[in-house]
């Protein structure tokens, strides 16, 4: 994605007026929306997670600093691309900054160019990171949507049993095991079992608890791309 989609918002955070206005103007003058604040709490109240964006941040603030705000964004699970502005930064601010997830280190005066292309890097990162984020909650609904004996199911069918081998393990019938495997699939939008494990696999970070590893056979057959298909 390029920065200067109308959708794209630029956050600047800096105690200092002249920068901020510096900075709207560089980042105006590309097209791209810009939103300054002159401290980070009026940043927390002001951000709006929807839309994909970067954060310019300033280390030397009072009340909350920069590394303090990139923090309070870690304890609030708040993933945004942040880039560190600062005129006196301390030989340990940049790698506090690095080893906290910052995405670069600017020092004043900025080179234009640069401060530009940081920008537009970031958003794509942040474009990407949220479009992957809907692909696995819309993949996590649909797995809340399984009932209990559905997660069963499942569980066994990611790790490769067979409908006789699944109804033996949970004491039922294979027209049961075949009837809740058909509805797996249905309610998981799933054309075949490749399809099926690859939304597992992508939303297995979602944690669930029910879930067990997959196979290593299945591992290798999703790998090599051949599968039974259902």
């Amino acid at each position: 994605m390029n920065a200067n989609n109308s959708s794209s918002i630029v956050y600047v955070v800096d105690d200092d007026i002249s920068i901020r206005d510096a900075l709207t103007l560089l980042i105006e003058s590309a097209n791209i929306t810009v939103r300054s604040f002159e401290s980070a709490l009026d940043f927390l109240k002001n951000y709006n997670p929807d839309l994909p964006c970067c954060l310019l941040l300033d280390i030397n603030m009072p009340k909350m600093n920069g590394h303090e705000l990139q923090a309070e964004l870690i304890s609030r699970n708040i993933k945004i691309p942040i880039i560190f502005i600062s005129g006196e930064a301390q030989v340990n601010d940049p790698i506090k900054a690095f080893r906290n997830g910052a995405v670069n280190f600017l020092e004043k005066p900025f080179d234009h160019a640069l401060v530009l292309k940081n920008i537009n890097e970031a958003i794509r990162m942040d474009t990407e990171y949220k479009k992957d984020s809907l692909n696995k909650n819309l993949i996590q609904k649909n797995i809340d949507k399984l009932t209990a004996r559905e997660k069963d199911v499942l569980n066994l069918i990611v790790k490769n049993y067979s409908n006789k081998e699944a109804a033996k393990i949970l004491n039922i019938s294979n027209r049961t095991v075949e009837v809740h495997r058909c509805r797996v699939m249905e309610k998981m939008h799933a054309d075949n079992i490749i399809d099926l494990l690859i939304k597992i696999i992508y939303c297995k970070s979602s944690g669930a608890s029910w879930f067990d590893p997959l196979s290593e056979r299945f591992k290798a057959i999703i790998s090599n791309k051949t599968a039974r298909i259902i």
